[in-house]
């Protein structure tokens, strides 16, 4: 578990399951991401991230506001996905309901990320990937500090040929 000022970055719970539902049938948070979630998808999603937490002690952790205890989506640490440039690197990612963009949860989130990430691995560096036109995402990524690096651009495996979501680029983070 992460504490922040404002958030706790935990392991998944059956109770994050129908708000993760939610947030990943919204049209505008998937608008880069694919299509929405079944909700056997979302259980699936939660239990594959515990699953990390388990093998790896690391995983996107859920995200919960102190102040009501509101599940707000997830960031954190993963292995990166085989058939990617972040294969067998570690990987930051996130995903927040619409309600909680634009208040410095997502920043705050990984900036606690990162930090587990250098005292608790011995990667060297921490990676990220987005579709090429999430300017929300890749933005963030700048602002953590993160460069992109342009060789390791690539069309994502997982997305169908010719799709708009197929080209993505990754950022970079080198332990300090």
């Amino acid at each position: 578990m992460i504490d922040t000022d404002r958030l706790v970055l935990r392991g998944w719970r059956d109770s994050d399951i129908a708000p993760f539902h939610a947030m990943c049938n919204d049209s505008e948070v998937m608008r880069y991401l694919g299509p929405p979630l079944s909700r056997e998808d979302a259980e699936a999603a939660a239990e594959r991230q515990n699953g990390f937490i388990a093998s790896h002690g690391y995983c996107f952790w859920a995200v919960e506001r102190k102040s009501d205890g509101a599940f707000l989506g997830f960031c954190g640490l993963k292995p990166g996905p085989e058939g990617t440039p972040l294969f067998n690197q570690v990987e930051i990612g996130w995903r927040l309901a619409r309600e909680a963009w634009g208040q410095g949860y997502a920043r705050e989130a990984a900036e606690a990320s990162i930090a587990w990430g250098w005292a608790n691995t011995d990667a060297p560096g921490i990676a990220a990937m987005t579709n090429i036109d999430n300017a929300r995402s890749w933005g963030l990524m700048e602002r953590l500090g993160m460069v992109r690096d342009r060789a390791g651009d690539f069309d994502h495996p997982a997305v169908p040929l010719g799709d708009p979501l197929q080209p993505h680029i990754v950022y970079r983070i080198k332990r300090p």
